[in-house]
């Protein structure tokens, strides 16, 4: 018995070293997981739910008016829901198993461009982005975004180099990067600037090249430049697959583009959106976190690009210079192009939009990392990081990290009340929810359904899943909650603290023979009970 656990132990250990990917991609989906269910959901993550749970008509229905950009993570949400049932665990669950397969095809893109120890090294700094950290626990496409987006790079590296070695199936390899930039588009447009950044990668490598070749010289070991990476064929396959993906995906992006006034809440640029960029979309608005990062990130770029202009630079000095041509571009490319055209008025620049770029963030650090000498240095810089990470891995986890949503507390406030009174006969009236003034706090339901469970909507006039849009909406409370109310003793309000419609409930349940029983606030969420005198 024992032999046997220790030789499960063995091949446990073996496998860990042999295969880096499968081991840190492990560690990320625990990382991940672990109290996932701790913060409230909040406005965005509502969204999920309730399209999620719509059927398929009239998912399709509301795709035709909201949303579309969200579809395809819809869908995949609707069948796994299906499958597991919601609860705010299962929500994010899909986020943490996408951060896990991120992790692990960032080991390989890193062992693929500049050998094992780079592999690894950015698997785990990876890991230990404060972003990451959030995109785990959201339930929301983010995660699944940066997934996409370096499977897609690793697919291209893997069909570049078949290209340049004419190795058997090549055209394969570039079949399945159209196809995977189609999918990565649907399910987030933003993605394509993915595959801009790829043409910005095999752009500077080709010139890069180019150049080694006309200043290259013979040394006394008779070495000489090896063979391209960036040939004419390449060149031609991969615009051939990009350009086929593009047209298919050009329907789906006019659709979107149909539909930006969803996005009319991002800001012009200003000074915040410095601050933004610096510290909020890859480090979670830690400053000190962000000097440290970006301070590797220009050492690791400098270093690589300065040993790979010496006269006869080493087989690892090539190895990390291409591992920055290709990492840079992804880092830079997508949140240039959605700051220009938010600079020229399109409004398309916010912080979690540039997921995206995160493996490459890794990348960019792990080059600088593997630099330092010996290996203990190296392993002393990453627990450094590990140190400043941990604020920011404790702080998503807490119960109000989502916008300081206190909506899972409202609920436990609600569902405990109504324990004391299982057989009262209930009704509820939603306000509208802080900082969503056309919304009402029906999403605090959708969200923890059990704590409203058999409650009658006394004010509910139109069903947004049957028109098509995100949200149901309120009518006369004058009309509406008196016709309502028939034999109901208790009506519970809950709304936010703005814009509330509390006193003119009030004075029609009032003048109904309802008083007031109970008030409580949590947060930006006010709730009262109201009995018939």
């Amino acid at each position: 018995m024992r032999a046997g656990v220790r030789g499960a132990v063995s091949a446990a250990a073996t496998a860990a070293v042999r295969v880096p990917e499968l081991t840190i991609g492990a560690v990320g989906v625990v990382v991940a997981a672990a109290a996932s269910w701790v913060p409230s959901v909040w406005y965005d993550e509502a969204a999920t739910v309730t399209s999620a749970q719509r059927s398929w008509a009239q998912l399709f229905a509301e795709l035709h008016t909201v949303d579309a950009v969200h579809g395809l993570y819809y869908a995949l949400m609707h069948v796994w829901f299906w499958l597991v049932g919601y609860t705010p665990f299962t929500l994010r669950l899909p986020s943490a198993l996408a951060i896990g397969v991120a992790a692990g095809l960032v080991v390989a893109l890193g062992r693929r461009l500049g050998g094992r120890r780079l592999g690894i090294t950015a698997g785990i700094v990876f890991l230990l982005l404060p972003r990451v950290q959030w995109a785990g626990t959201e339930g929301r496409p983010y995660a699944t975004i940066t997934t996409l987006s370096v499977c897609l790079t690793l697919v291209g590296v893997t069909a570049l180099r078949r290209t340049r070695s004419r190795a058997p199936r090549s055209t394969g390899w570039w079949v399945a990067y159209g196809v995977l930039a189609v999918v990565a588009v649907l399910c987030n447009v933003y993605l394509a600037l993915a595959v801009l950044a790829h043409a910005a990668a095999l752009a500077w490598t080709l010139v890069a090249e180019r150049h080694a070749l006309r200043t290259a010289v013979v040394t006394r070991d008779g070495r000489t430049p090896g063979p391209p990476l960036v040939t004419g064929r390449v060149l031609v396959r991969w615009a051939a697959a990009a350009g086929i993906a593009a047209a298919v995906v050009a329907p789906f992006v006019v659709v979107v583009s149909s539909q930006a006034k969803q996005v009319g809440w991002i800001k012009d640029i200003s000074r915040d959106t410095l601050g933004q960029v610096w510290s909020t979309a890859w480090f979670g608005a830690s400053d000190p976190y962000a000097a440290v990062i970006w301070s590797l990130m220009v050492v690791g770029v400098g270093l690589a690009l300065v040993q790979v202009h010496r006269r006869v630079p080493s087989a690892r000095a090539l190895f990390r210079a291409q591992t920055v041509r290709v990492a840079l571009p992804l880092v830079v490319v997508p949140t240039s192009v959605l700051l220009v055209a938010t600079a020229l008025g399109e409004r398309l620049y916010s912080p979690k939009y540039a997921t995206l770029s995160l493996p490459f963030v890794a990348l960019l650090v792990a080059v600088a990392l593997t630099a330092v000498r010996p290996k203990a240095l190296l392993a002393a810089a990453v627990a450094v990081l590990v140190v400043l990470s941990v604020p920011t891995a404790v702080s998503v986890k807490g119960p109000e990290a989502k916008q300081a949503s206190t909506w899972a507390h409202a609920a436990a406030i609600i569902s405990a009340e109504r324990a004391a009174r299982p057989s009262a006969n209930e009704g509820v009236v939603f306000g509208s929810v802080y900082r969503h003034p056309t919304t009402t706090a029906e999403v605090i339901r959708v969200s923890y359904p059990d704590a409203f469970s058999g409650l009658t909507d006394l004010a509910v006039a139109t069903d947004g899943a049957d028109e098509g849009v995100l949200w149901n909406t309120n009518g006369d409370l004058a009309t509406t909650v008196p016709s309502r109310l028939g034999d109901i003793d208790t009506v519970w309000y809950v709304g936010g603290t703005s814009r509330t419609i509390r006193p003119e409930l009030k004075a029609v349940l009032e003048e109904q023979g309802f008083h007031v029983a109970h008030n409580w606030q949590t947060g930006k969420v006010i709730m009262s009970e109201f009995v018939r005198s």
